[in-house]
């Protein structure tokens, strides 16, 4: 695939299995007033994606489109208004969709600088996990060192980066996993809980009788309680998704509606905790620009925390766009570490 003459890119025809997505050839667009068109280097499949091959994702646009949650690549062009250094340069940009593209339509205002030295692939595992992981940790739980947190799935794209920067704050982890993933977390400082084996909450009380600061839960559904009653008084929980419904059929609003219920109402008694639902989008259509800046420094913060080693990038796989099926069914296998990549 040359760098400027043909636009290849993914399409979600419907609620198909992986191997239902196509390839799709065209021209390389153009950019119009404000946009720059990246060349797409790396993007992920997460677990957005995942959701929205079953048409479960609450907000994902008609089928067909193009998915792709965030990508990195190098500006190619920059349309009237945007800023001309840009081109030539490496960014990150969060886009929802689109970003399974070899060539990708971005707002100028929302693309981040990728710091010199920085890889494209290793930058992309960070884009969404690390914005999102950053932001829950010290926009919503605030965090200090001293803490103690519970991160569910502490293995996971989101988990294992929250893990790293809750470490790098001072906290104390206690992290749920699957048995296997245990040493690797001991050998990083966490206190492994297998959430495969009996009553996990019960557990984690032993661990942390007085309670915990903070618990960060993906997977939502009945389990959510167990997690509010895991906090200390001051401590907050934040929800970030609903996993344990991703092969559920039905509304696929209800499971967020109920969440959001929950949060409400719990936030509503008298108890000195907090809940949260986490959503990376939260604000945008209220405040663009403070959306915008405050993607820009807490991305630019996780760069920083990659760059000093604090965090690290985990790449399950690196796979081309032609071969997206197989790295769709890698990402939902369970079986992989890190994130798997798409490249061009």
């Amino acid at each position: 695939m040359n760098s400027t003459g043909e636009l290849v890119e993914v399409v979600l025809p419907g609620r198909v299995e992986p191997e239902g997505l196509r390839l799709r050839h065209g021209a390389v667009p153009a950019p119009g007033p404000g946009q720059v068109v990246v060349r797409m280097e790396a993007t992920g499949v997460s677990f957005a994606e995942q959701q929205m091959r079953r048409g479960r994702y609450y907000d994902q646009p008609p089928f067909p489109f193009v998915p792709g949650y965030d990508l990195v690549g190098t500006v190619l062009a920059a349309g009237e208004g945007a800023d001309p250094g840009l081109t030539g340069t490496r960014v990150a940009a969060l886009v929802k969709v689109g970003g399974w593209a070899s060539h990708v339509l971005v707002d100028a205002a929302d693309v981040v600088p990728v710091p010199e030295g920085v890889g494209a692939a290793e930058a992309e595992t960070l884009v969404v996990n690390g914005v999102t992981a950053w932001q829950m940790l010290h926009r919503k739980a605030r965090v200090r060192a001293g803490h103690t947190v519970v991160v569910h799935g502490a293995n996971g794209g989101v988990g294992s980066v929250l893990v790293q920067l809750a470490l790098a704050a001072g906290a104390r982890v206690i992290g749920t996993a699957s048995a296997r993933h245990h040493d690797a977390l001991r050998e990083q400082g966490v206190v492994p809980v297998d959430y495969r084996a009996g009553d996990v909450a019960a557990r984690i009380r032993t661990l942390a009788p007085g309670g915990v600061d903070a618990v960060f839960d993906h997977v939502g559904g009945r389990g959510i309680s167990g997690s509010w009653r895991l906090l200390a008084p001051d401590g907050t929980l934040v929800s970030y998704g609903s996993a344990s419904t991703r092969d559920d059929e039905g509304s696929k609003q209800w499971p967020v509606l109920k969440l959001l219920f929950r949060v409400w109402l719990w936030n509503a008694l008298p108890n000195r905790r907090r809940a949260c639902f986490f959503n990376v989008w939260a604000g945008r259509a209220l405040s663009k620009s403070r959306f915008r800046s405050r993607l820009r420094a807490d991305l630019t913060q996780v760069f920083d925390a990659l760059r000093r080693g604090e965090v690290t990038a985990r790449i399950a796989a690196q796979l081309p766009l032609a071969r997206v099926s197989e790295a769709v069914r890698l990402a939902e296998s369970g079986t992989v570490a890190g994130k798997v990549v798409l490249t061009p």
